[in-house]
């Protein structure tokens, strides 16, 4: 009976793309905090799952030549941006920025343990395979 890494693996792959891409967006987030008229976004993390679950979540990688290589059969990067939506502000500031860092570095840090324990879940998997297949 054959196994596919993707079906062991499960869901956590997919979490950990999208758990990845919004600790770019909080950092960016952070990045912009002084920047005036910035609008703080952040991903709607089961829009966001959802959506790199789905069979055709993966980006076709367009090749120009008949010299490049076909990915067709490989997974790509998840397009999030429908689950990328602008913050609602709490307090405003005047220059029109909406970024809360207090409110951002609580998100990433807590998207941090959310991505730590992710990894962790992933890394057992993986053990608990070699130790299938080395009989160990």
């Amino acid at each position: 009976m054959p196994l596919s890494i993707d079906s062991y693996l499960g869901v956590q792959q997919d979490a950990l793309k999208v758990q990845s891409k919004r600790m770019e967006v909080l950092a960016k987030n952070l990045a912009n905090v002084d920047t005036p008229n910035y609008k703080a976004q952040d991903i709607d993390f089961r829009t966001a799952l959802a959506r790199a679950g789905s069979p055709g979540a993966s980006l076709p990688m367009a090749t120009t030549t008949s010299g490049h290589i076909d990915n067709s059969a490989t997974t790509g990067a998840v397009d999030l941006s429908s689950a990328l939506k602008y913050r609602v502000p709490l307090a405003p500031s005047l220059d029109g920025n909406t970024v809360d860092a207090q409110m951002e570095q609580a998100a990433f840090a807590d998207n941090t343990v959310r991505y730590q324990a992710t990894l962790t879940f992933l890394t057992g998997s993986l053990k608990d395979l070699m130790t299938a297949i080395t009989g160990q």
